[in-house]
């Protein structure tokens, strides 16, 4: 079975935007779609209802909802202690894999990469706890990647002062921590020569949409492509969709 993954943050809960979004979901062809800032119950639902997905969850307030044409047996959101989002837990029917949802600390700052350490370290210690076998770990982790290079100068005022309060450069470890812990950059892995930034869609420069897998499950990632098609009307951040053979 071929899973479809679809990523997407879709920005302040997607109001007012219904229409553009269920056409660009529509566009990918997803089996699950993994929300980010999906802060509206009702925009989900709507979505479910425009795109013919069969199942669908979202919590008022938390970042993370998730939308599905094949059965999810179990969802869950784990919210560790000093943790800005909670993490979402999909079991889909019929296979061994799970699908967990990341949101981590916005904000480009050498506090909130520690942060975004934290609650890294919070979710893969439930990852180990509940799931030791084959499962991917997806979404808008909000950091850089070893190697990648962020131009402060394309930040908003405000943000690029928020780095020279925290010390005039930041030191990217969240991904290096994932990668040390086990897991592979699929995008990156399957694209080594491409940028894949998505962020923002009016002007990319960071790359920080996400899928990882345990690196002896990397042979079953068949797909990992930045949609950048359609997408400029959506959202700020262009969707993420990925194949996985499960």
């Amino acid at each position: 079975m071929t899973l479809r993954l679809l990523s997407y943050n879709i920005r302040h809960g997607g109001v007012g935007r219904e229409t553009a979004l269920a056409t660009i979901i529509r566009n990918t062809s997803p089996d699950v779609v993994v929300f980010q800032e999906a802060t509206k119950p009702a925009v989900v639902a709507q979505l479910a209802r425009e795109t013919g997905m069969t199942q669908f969850g979202s919590r008022p307030g938390d970042s993370l909802g998730f939308m599905s044409r094949i059965p999810v047996t179990r969802f869950e959101w784990h919210r560790p202690r000093l943790s800005r989002h909670a993490f979402l837990d999909l079991v889909l029917a019929g296979t061994p894999w799970r699908v967990f949802g990341v949101h981590l600390s916005a904000v480009h700052a050498a506090w909130t990469e520690r942060r975004r350490i934290y609650e890294l370290g919070a979710l893969l210690q439930e990852v180990r706890l509940e799931q030791p076998g084959p499962h991917a770990l997806v979404g808008d982790f909000n950091t850089l990647a070893p190697g990648e290079l962020l131009d402060i100068r394309k930040l908003p005022h405000r943000l690029r002062a928020l780095v020279w309060l925290s010390g005039g450069r930041v030191r990217w470890r969240t991904i290096q921590a994932v990668l040390d812990a086990g897991y592979a950059d699929v995008f990156r892995q399957l694209h080594p020569d491409l940028v894949g930034n998505t962020f923002p869609t009016w002007d990319p420069h960071a790359r920080l949409d996400y899928l990882f897998v345990p690196v002896s499950y990397l042979g079953s990632a068949r797909a990992c492509d930045v949609r950048m098609n359609e997408a400029s009307d959506g959202s700020d951040h262009f969707p993420l969709i990925s194949e996985l053979e499960i």
